[in-house]
């Protein structure tokens, strides 16, 4: 499996290019931003962009997904149906932050309308990408919508923005709730295994047994 980061927005978001070496099939996982490297290093590899994968709809992991889908106009679009309000939203998220119109531009963050989702996840659901296999596993609490993405081939696991080296998601905008995604990580993504590597939307990457064993919102220490 080839797995690519580049870290994009002015949140330095991890978005990923994830292919499958045999077909050379791939997707890429929450284009956080409009990047010319990450649209090069998908032609420059002789790589079949299948497929944008959206954990969440939050703008640092879709905002740039229109200018991907102009490049690559056959690479249909995923995303959770609890998200699709948020992701449509977009161009307002900004706004919300408490940022002002004539802010946007200077950072980076003046959105168009995002392009349409092609279809919505389903929990459970096993998604191809050439011969990897993403169990998909809904995990709110960070939004509504959120999901993973697990290979256990691999043994690995997106995790968008439910966990972080030493963290977890913040819970505290719109949508978001502790409970919801504290059960998340212990029901869903702590019983896939101590060692699965954790490939967070922020940060680096980590594994499950070093987070149950250090990360302290797992043992309970911040509440």
């Amino acid at each position: 499996m080839i797995i690519e980061t580049f870290v994009l927005s002015p949140f330095q978001q991890n978005t990923r290019v994830v292919a499958c070496e045999a077909t050379r099939k791939a997707v890429c996982i929450d284009p956080g931003a409009e990047s010319g490297e990450l649209i090069d290093f998908i032609r420059d590899n002789d790589l079949a962009l299948q497929a944008i994968t959206l954990t969440h709809g939050h703008l640092d992991h879709v905002g740039g997904t229109a200018s991907l889908a102009q490049e690559f106009p056959d690479a249909e679009i995923l995303l959770h149906k609890d998200d699709e309000d948020l992701y449509r939203s977009l161009p307002a998220q900004p706004l919300r932050m408490g940022l002002s119109p004539h802010q946007l531009r200077a950072l980076g963050m003046e959105y168009d309308d995002p392009p349409g989702i092609t279809r919505n996840w389903t929990d459970g659901e096993i998604y191809a990408i050439g011969e990897i296999r993403f169990k998909v596993l809904h995990c709110p609490g960070h939004t509504p919508g959120h999901v993973v993405f697990a290979d256990e081939s691999s043994r690995s696991v997106f995790v968008g923005d439910c966990l972080f080296e030493g963290s977890i998601g913040r819970t505290d905008l719109p949508g978001g709730s502790y409970e919801q995604l504290m059960d998340s990580i212990n029901n869903k993504i702590l019983p896939l295994g101590d060692d699965f590597v954790v490939y967070s939307g922020h940060g680096r990457e980590t594994t499950i047994g070093r987070e149950r064993e250090f990360n302290p919102f797992l043992q309970g220490r911040y509440f």
